[in-house]
């Protein structure tokens, strides 16, 4: 008789242990009662029946998911090495667990895929200048794919988008000769201004015959400043009549 009750009292205590749970602040409960789902529960001390019920814990923080390499084709024909970073949380636990087998492992292939489409349908200058913009439109894409699981996709970001060593060669040629057009560019907009200048000056000095005398003089007083050399300057006509007597 007292080892009956012992026994009964042993099945008692083992039955609360594995009836009750307790969850976290950010973990919630699935539970399913045989096998149909029957609510959310959590946070906190959680009772269940044994055998009859089951639960599911479910974590809500923001997951980091690190989106392995992909070999990208883009638009133009650019072989690139691609990864990626992206977060996402848990904001219906019931879908994440129903609709979807792994919702962990699902989004991670999603993800993968969703990348290589993306950035496939542009060109490799895109992708280096514009890469805040395939972020957002990766996570837009993203978002609405798995919102029927329950996942927010909060944020995406484009690590690394390697090239291979012919390819950053042919990107270095091109910069360096992009430069020397800018610079032959800005060097003919000099010499356009500066003709401009001269030809501006020279028509002010021709309608001014006291202005081009005048400029001729301190050409000469620049000239004279120099002591090394002996120099022969030979003086216009115009510039005759400053230097003839009055009488």
């Amino acid at each position: 008789m007292y080892m009956t009750a012992v026994y009964i009292v042993f099945i008692v205590i083992a039955i609360l242990v594995a009836s009750i749970r307790i969850l976290k602040e950010y973990e919630r409960g699935v539970v399913f009662t045989l096998g149909r789902f029957t609510g959310i529960k959590g946070p906190g001390l959680i009772i269940i029946i044994p055998i009859i019920q089951k639960m599911v814990k479910v974590d809500l923080r923001t997951v980091v998911l690190d989106v392995p390499s992909q070999d990208v084709i883009s638009h133009d024909n650019v072989s690139v090495n691609v990864n990626a970073v992206v977060y996402f949380r848990v904001i219906d636990p019931e879908k994440a667990i129903i609709q979807v087998e792994n919702f962990h492992d699902a989004t991670s292939q999603l993800a993968q895929t969703t990348l290589r489409s993306v950035l496939g349908g542009h060109e490799l200058d895109e992708m280096l200048a514009e890469r805040e913009r395939l972020n957002e439109d990766i996570q837009e894409i993203l978002d609405k794919q798995t919102d029927a699981w329950g996942i927010k996709i909060s944020n995406v970001e484009i690590k690394h988008i390697d090239l291979n060593e012919n390819m950053i060669r042919a990107i270095a040629k091109q910069a360096e000769a992009e430069r020397q057009r800018r610079a032959k560019v800005i060097n003919a907009k000099g010499e356009l201004e500066a003709s401009k200048n001269l030809l501006e000056a020279s028509n002010i000095l021709a309608q001014n015959p006291q202005a081009l005398q005048l400029r001729y003089l301190q050409t000469l007083s620049d000239i004279s400043n120099d002591k090394t050399n002996t120099i022969v300057f030979p003086f216009g006509s115009e510039l005759g009549k400053f230097f003839t007597p009055k009488g």
